[in-house]
């Protein structure tokens, strides 16, 4: 078993470096970002098409292919959805036309059967998807035609919410794990072997205390657990890189696929000295702009309601930090998009889930335009959703 080391101590003073030499909203020239998560940052205004190029794919409706819409993941040629709730269907679609091309359900408690489809990654260049069952704690290979080829265990204690692409023979994941008292593994992400799941490599991240976004709630009359977190994004496609965040740590990295783990965004101040805490959860990064949002650690179990968070961008040009908001350039009116979706792969940075009925009220209102309206004119309250693609952008 590989482990990467980083030397905290040169994190530390470079992080003490970078805080001392900022001055206000802009950044230092060394291209390592400082946010303040208690900060006040200026708002702007941005337009996606701008900085993103956009495509939109309309699920073919039919009676077999009706369906909630819920991305799993995009390849080059077809979009693989699941439903909202826990039925098992895997549906595949056509990326350039929507058409329904397969359905596949696998669901069930035998060797060769999924219980719970978390996450699903595609791999085109062995012709296989991973799906990870999240309740059955493994991992099942299948081929695009959803025939069984094998399948591993999770590693022992761990429980893998996000998995990845890292290579033509590895996956990149995060153990979610954390037990009814908050307890959680100290190290999260790994990279693992596509053939059996063996551990290739654990990734270590200097901290001093495991800290996690989940609050917990114990009904001891009724013997109930409740948890509540934000959407953790721990792994994200960066031009041929990663960032990984543990949320733990101060610091985001940049990890590369030789292996190495460079320093790129710093939080001040310091999560472990923060109760409750704010913690920093990176989005969608562009050639432009690195998205990303402060989410403090507060929810009210009773009213279902909390983890106030703050929508950050960092300008690359202006190297400076502001509050956003993103529309939509293909409604007539002012419609707002978020770049906060879990990231798909190199080539798409986010992802947003357009429902049919709101399309249609949108359309008879006259608020579309271009392909968008094009595509809600075939549309009707019934039909399938609409998947909006926000891909990486040259500028």
């Amino acid at each position: 078993m590989k482990k990467l080391i980083v030397n905290a101590t040169a994190i530390a003073i470079a992080t003490l470096l970078v805080t001392a030499g900022c001055t206000g909203n802009k950044q230092p020239s060394d291209g390592l970002i400082t946010v303040d998560v208690t900060a006040s940052y200026p708002e702007k205004e941005l337009i996606l098409q701008d900085f993103m190029d956009v495509e939109y794919v309309a699920l073919e409706t039919t009676d077999e292919f009706v369906t909630q819409g819920y991305p799993l993941d995009v390849g080059k040629d077809v979009i693989m959805v699941k439903n909202q709730v826990n039925d098992g269907d895997i549906f595949i679609f056509d990326r350039k036309t929507g058409k329904g091309l397969k359905k596949i359900n696998r669901k069930g408690q035998g060797g060769e059967e999924y219980a719970y489809v978390l996450r699903l990654k595609l791999d085109e260049d062995n012709g296989e998807m991973f799906v990870n069952d999240h309740y059955g704690m493994k991992i099942v290979v299948y081929d695009m035609d959803g025939n069984f080829k094998r399948s591993f265990k999770h590693k022992e204690g761990a429980m893998y919410n996000h998995i990845y692409n890292f290579d033509r023979d590895n996956l990149i994941c995060h153990d979610g794990f954390f037990s009814n008292d908050g307890e959680a593994n100290r190290q999260s992400l790994m990279i693992i072997s596509k053939q059996d799941g063996s551990i290739t490599r654990e990734i270590q991240i200097p901290f001093k205390e495991k800290k996690i976004p989940v609050l917990i709630s114990k009904d001891e009359a009724n013997g109930m657990v409740y948890s509540a977190g934000p959407g953790e994004r721990p792994i994200i496609p960066y031009f041929g890189d990663w960032l990984i965040v543990e949320l733990s740590a101060d610091t985001v990295y940049r990890y590369s696929p030789d292996h190495t783990m460079t320093p790129l965004i710093v939080r001040t101040p310091s999560i472990q000295n923060m109760d409750p805490e704010i913690f920093l959860l990176p989005a969608a990064v562009t050639s432009r702009y690195d998205f990303m949002e402060t989410v403090k650690k507060e929810f009210d179990f009773a009213a279902n309601k909390g983890f106030p968070e703050t929508d950050l961008v960092y300008d690359k040009k202006e190297k400076a930090i502001y509050k956003y908001v993103v529309y939509n350039d293909d409604y007539t009116v002012k419609k707002t998009v978020s770049p906060k979706s879990f990231p798909i792969n190199a080539e798409i940075a986010a992802l947003q889930i357009l429902q049919a009925d709101q399309l249609v009220e949108a359309y008879e209102k006259g608020e579309l335009k271009g392909r968008l309206k094009e595509l809600a004119a075939g549309l009707d309250e019934e039909s399938n959703p609409v998947i909006m693609l926000m891909k990486h952008k040259e500028l």
